[in-house]
């Protein structure tokens, strides 16, 4: 039978201090040769985006709405799956499991 075990999302200190200094010393490309999104994102919006990631950003709020869900940490097949379970206010509800590409920690 595979164990299911409760998870808390939780970040230290360090983590966010060490993410913050990672934004603030992004080393940043020369500015794509075309307007537009046609090369993906434009570098200054990149750039204020980290800016707002680094300085403005409230980090703890996210944590806290993100550790409010109840998470899990199970293994099928040999991979680590995290996954939130939340029951639906219906009764008829159709069950809906979301996933990404990248089972593991």
């Amino acid at each position: 039978m595979t164990t299911i075990e409760p998870f808390r999302f939780q970040v230290s200190d360090e983590q966010i201090a060490d993410l913050r200094g990672r934004l603030r010393w992004a080393r940043w490309p020369e500015p794509a040769t075309t307007d537009g999104w046609g090369q993906g994102p434009p570098l200054a919006y990149v750039r204020e985006l980290c800016r707002y990631w680094a300085d403005e950003y409230d980090w703890r709020a996210t944590e806290a709405r993100l550790a409010a869900v109840p998470q899990f940490r199970t293994t099928i097949d040999g991979l680590g799956i995290h996954f939130w379970h939340v029951r639906s206010a219906r009764r008829d509800a159709i069950p809906l499991i979301m996933t990404h590409g990248w089972p593991g920690r």
